[in-house]
């Protein structure tokens, strides 16, 4: 076990690119299983749920290949098992977008229930309507044993959540399917939108690609190709809160502005200006943040949604954020009962912060920050708190960074090019 060492009160400069994005390489990774032939991804994040993942993909028969430069080769030429790996099923969450293409594979897959960030009740119900309803059937004990003896057929799916991962396992279900599907009520993230460029590079047949429905024809069988990786819009989102909160200066390079409009507005309402310089995206430095009243004068709030809302994965850094700006704000974290209670790490290093219940606080600000002894809960709270440390007075430590890891490559490295001091050094 390692820990993160933060000297704070340090303004970031500097210019910072974000890795791959890694909510469109683990279904990527688990896409080139649909195919016999070879799979070329690049720009993949060197994080530890894409190894996992890529564990997976290797543990069921593929040939998997890492380069040093983020490009992972994958030949799926022979599988020897259907059944996933249960130490590494419950390490990731994003194990369970396995279930879709090795089922269209090979009609047959047994998974244990997915593991990752205890953030909430995650619920896997929609994978699994979506399975049964393309015709597979699905025993969900102690095992998820999904079973399709008669194939997959093309349906008209209409989704009881536009849950991501459900999304992505239903195109990966139905691009062998026979038949035409259509899947109302997607997701569209950026990272689905991308999900959906790799299949229909493997010569999938999928429209509507970016909106709610998509209609996917059936084919007959994949072939191989090659695909980037974009870019992380949500290490993206955490680099605007690292150099806001210390008031640095930031160049975020080849940062895709135009998937970032909803998120450039929600930083907005607490003051942080951004400036778009075509890929690229400035924060600069020695801003006043402040909590921008509604036109009423009402106190603003903060608050996420589906696509093309603002994504929940960034609550966490918009709340600390939200310390270091003058006035009062209300957030309202929609998606899961437990993502907010990292704030009593907040509150115990200063924060002024008001839980109303397992959705919504309430945040007064500006704070001073105190350096102190905090542990990640998951990848999105262990983010926030390193931004808390960095712009804290004194020494803050944070344990249980490989929640980070899973989702940051290398963080500490990338936080020191940009001026902080920041040391990882083992846990006693």
């Amino acid at each position: 076990m390692e820990k993160l060492i933060i000297d704070g009160g340090i303004p970031l400069h500097g210019t910072v690119t974000p890795s791959g994005n890694k909510n469109e390489a683990l279904p990527a990774l688990a896409a080139a299983l649909l195919t016999d032939e070879e799979v070329v991804l690049s720009n993949v994040p060197l994080i530890g749920d894409a190894r996992t993942i890529a564990g997976l993909v290797a543990d069921l028969g593929a040939d998997v290949t890492w380069s040093d430069d983020h490009r992972v080769t994958i030949r799926a030429q022979h599988l020897r098992t259907t059944v996933l790996n249960p130490a590494l099923c419950r390490s990731a969450r994003a194990s369970i977008l396995l279930a879709g293409p090795t089922l269209a594979r090979c009609g047959t897959v047994d998974l244990y229930p997915p593991g990752g960030c205890k953030i909430g009740r995650r619920r896997v119900d929609t994978h699994f309507l979506a399975f049964e309803a393309l015709g597979a059937t699905v025993d969900a004990g102690e095992t998820f044993v999904i079973r399709a003896p008669h194939g997959l057929h093309g349906q008209d799916l209409f989704l009881d959540e536009a849950s991501v991962t459900a999304t992505e396992n239903a195109i990966m279900a139905a691009v062998l399917a026979k038949g035409t599907t259509v899947i109302r009520n997607a997701a569209c993230e950026p990272h689905v939108q991308g999900l959906c460029r790799l299949l229909t590079a493997m010569g999938a047949q999928i429209d509507g690609i970016g909106s709610n429905i998509l209609t996917i024809q059936g084919v007959d069988r994949l072939h191989g190709a090659e695909h980037r990786i974009g870019p992380d819009i949500v290490e993206v989102g955490s680099f605007i809160g690292m150099a806001a909160a210390t008031g640095g200066g930031v160049t975020i390079r080849q940062a895709a502005p135009e998937h970032l409009r909803m998120i450039l507005l929600e930083f907005a309402k607490l003051g942080v200006q951004a400036e778009v310089r075509g890929d690229d995206v400035f924060i600069p430095s020695g801003q006043t943040l402040k909590a921008v009243p509604e036109v009423n004068g009402g106190v603003p709030k903060l608050d996420d949604g589906p696509w093309p809302q603002f994504p929940t994965d960034l609550m966490s850094v918009l709340i600390v954020v939200a310390t270091q700006a003058a006035g009062t704000v209300l957030v309202f974290e929609k998606m899961f009962e437990n993502r907010l209670f990292f704030v009593d790490s907040l509150i115990q290093m200063g924060a002024q912060i008001v839980l109303c219940d397992p959705h919504r606080a309430v945040v007064v600000g500006p704070s001073v920050l105190r350096g102190g002894v905090v542990v990640s809960p998951d990848i999105r709270a262990g983010i926030a708190l390193v931004i808390a440390a960095l712009c804290a007075k004194g020494r803050s430590e944070i344990r249980n960074i490989g929640q980070i890891d899973r989702g940051y490559e290398r963080i500490d490295g990338r936080l020191r090019a940009l001026g902080a001091r920041v040391e990882r050094i083992a846990e006693e």
